[in-house]
């Protein structure tokens, strides 16, 4: 017999034969050249007119879900990637390895057995009346738009546990493991066994059992993990939930490039379940369709009676006054920091850039010091003296000269985390300071340390976008944003609305009902910017008509598909002569909007110089067609979060 099989990897579906009988989604080892790699079965097909290679082995006598193969077929087609990539994702590495009783003992124990004995959940009136209305709501894809501080959470384990109810399992999404411990905490308390976590911190073997487990179970479970949980083989799936939609970590960069929201919401669809996404900060374009088909879900009021406003100040950067006793700090923000250590109250100050310093020049010739592989400014990280590259991971130690003049009067400009934590501690010597960002190494980071931070024994926490989201500190009293404005200017459709995204979650820090003190101080070179100030009333609505009308303007989504072609080559001569004869050939297509090439974001690399292309259209099939036969050179993004 003869079987069309999708390898797993860069290749298309290829045709084997078998002497014997298998079904669609039957994992397999086939050879392809010198190589064996694994494989999900298509369909069964007639002999072919050539030879065939024959199928080694069968790893699985039980077949993936048929949804799921659904699903890597939709990728395939919707992104313009091979099938096999699309099965990768499916796939989790090693698949093929038979593991020893040693990496078995790798798997969470505790979650052997199945307990039926679930705990009832209470929620309030305006909770109650969300989950009515989700659970009326005609659509597959429904939006819980919920403030901060809402109870967001009760409404996500009330409905799994009417799913569980209905022997139907669950898909838990949720941004970054490490960013909402809590929420995954309250799962494991309701449902203990019954949740599987899946997420990048788990070894190569752990990640296999978890894929077995899941695979061959016909019990419910709860799957709770980041973007590639969607992916687990539940053959029962009765509810996809995800949490803080708006987060870019649900957009797949790398190959094979896509969007968990939209394969979710395909994904509902296909097996006839409700697709659940909450935010209090929605992306505009998903908050738009869902208006449109009626799929909206409000929750207006915080969960709890005893939550206030909280009092916010403008502090305007401009204004030197404001700054005399320090530079990075305003004299309102430093007062309550120390009113906070004397009430045993605690402060998180925001900022959304690590290490010490962003930029270091020259003093004499003016030379920029930058990555040798990407061109772009190294950062200084003053505690190891060190430049980084937060694109590339390059570090070098900090030369005693420019590298161009030999002067030894080099400058470090700008600041970041590191510099601000630094700052802190001769202002406040007394105090218990934490950083949290991405340079935490492991045992260092939120996630390790959040019983102690929630217990109140650090004074000051200091980060970046790690600790602006999903944390309830019941000691946190204040909130400062070093400078709210840095993410303004970049040249990205988005970047308005990931700046008030990020401003309104580290806003609703505070204020949730734990203590009668919530104030938060955005300092900023822009005070008058709408998308500030709209974040500062807690505005939503208010800001999404202000952008909406400018994506309407300006023809970005929700208004047209949009994708992006990148192409690099050694010479700047010859990428410009590649790219300018693609614009004309596109532009002779009326279905397309087709930007002027320009150089990508990151121009230069060691690969050598990166040019793009937008194009945009009413039409995604005219998309599709214009990123066909474009040659092995160039790059496709479609529907990319933003244009960077």
């Amino acid at each position: 017999m003869y079987y069309e099989v999708a390898p797993e990897g860069r290749v298309e579906v290829l045709t084997y034969s078998y002497g014997g009988s298998l079904l669609p989604g039957q994992i397999v080892l086939v050879p392809i050249g010198r190589r064996v790699v694994p494989g999900v079965i298509v369909k069964k097909v007639v002999q072919p007119d050539f030879k065939t290679r024959e199928i080694l082995k069968v790893l699985y006598s039980k077949p993936l879900p048929k949804y799921l193969l659904t699903t890597a077929s939709f990728i395939h087609e919707y992104y313009l990637v091979p099938l096999g990539m699309a099965m990768s994702l499916i796939l989790p590495r090693g698949v093929e390895r038979k593991r020893r009783k040693t990496e078995q003992m790798f798997g969470d124990s505790r979650k052997t057995e199945q307990s039926d004995n679930l705990p009832e959940i209470q929620l309030n009136i305006a909770q109650k009346n969300a989950l009515k209305a989700l659970q009326k709501a005609p659509e597959a894809t429904k939006l819980l738009f919920g403030v901060t501080g809402s109870g967001k959470t009760n409404i996500y384990v009330k409905l799994a546990y009417n799913a569980i109810l209905r022997q139907k399992s669950v898909i838990l999404l949720v941004p970054e493991i490490a960013l909402t411990g809590q929420l995954v905490r309250v799962f494991e308390e309701y449902f203990s066994e019954k949740v599987v976590l899946i997420h990048s911190q788990q070894t190569e073997a752990e990640r296999h059992l978890t894929f077995e487990r899941v695979l061959n179970t016909e019990k419910p479970l709860i799957i709770v993990g980041a973007r590639s949980a969607l992916f687990a083989p539940v053959s029962n799936l009765g509810l996809i939930i995800i949490d803080e939609e708006h987060e870019s970590t649900y957009h797949q960069e790398n190959p094979p490039r896509y969007s968990a929201i939209r394969v979710a919401s395909f994904m509902a669809k296909t097996v006839n379940c409700s697709l659940v996404l909450g935010s209090a900060t929605p992306e505009i374009s998903d908050y738009y369709i869902a208006s449109e088909r009626d799929a909206v879900v409000k929750l207006k009021e915080k969960a709890k009676t005893s939550a206030i406003k909280p009092e916010i100040q403008m502090i305007d950067f401009k204004d030197r006054s404001n700054f005399t006793k320090n530079r990075y700090f305003s004299n309102a923000l430093l007062k309550a920091i120390s009113d906070n250590l004397e009430a045993g109250r605690q402060t998180l100050i925001f900022h959304n850039r690590r290490g010490s310093s962003p930029l270091t020049i020259c003093e004499s010739c003016g030379e920029e010091i930058l990555c040798p592989n990407c061109f772009l400014p190294l950062t200084l990280h003053a505690d190891s003296y060190s430049l980084v590259c937060h694109t590339c991971g390059f570090s070098e130690k900090v030369p005693a000269g420019c590298p161009k003049c030999g002067a030894p009067g080099l400058i470090h400009k700008g600041f970041g985390t590191k510099l601000l934590e630094s700052e802190l501690s001769k202002l406040f010597p007394s105090a218990k300071i934490r950083r949290f960002d991405a340079d935490n190494k492991k045992g260092e980071g939120l996630d390790a340390l959040y019983t102690e931070v929630k217990d109140g024994e650090v004074d000051i926490l200091v980060g970046t976008q790690t600790v602006a989201k999903g944390l309830d500190l019941p000691r946190l009293s204040t909130v400062g944003v070093v400078q709210a404005d840095a993410g303004l200017s970049l040249p990205d459709y988005m970047a308005e609305e990931r700046v008030f995204q990020l401003l309104t979650q580290v806003i609703g820090r505070v204020g949730r009902g734990h203590l009668s003190v919530a104030e938060v101080f955005i300092q900023t070179f822009r005070p008058e910017h709408p998308v500030l100030k709209y974040a500062c009333d807690e505005n939503y609505l208010g800001f999404y008509e202000y952008l909406i009308a400018r994506r309407k303007r300006a023809g970005f989504p929700p208004f047209r598909f949009v994708a992006k072609l990148e192409i690099t080559m050694k010479t700047e001569a010859i990428v410009v002569r590649k790219i300018r004869d693609l614009f004309k050939k596109l532009s002779s297509d009326s279905k397309l909007i087709v930007s002027p090439p320009q150089p990508a974001f990151h121009e230069r690399t060691v690969r050598g110089y990166t040019w793009q292309i937008i194009i945009r259209s009413h039409s995604r099939k005219a998309l599709l067609e214009a990123c066909l036969n474009l040659g092995p050179n160039f790059k496709i993004t479609l529907d990319p979060p933003g244009l960077l």
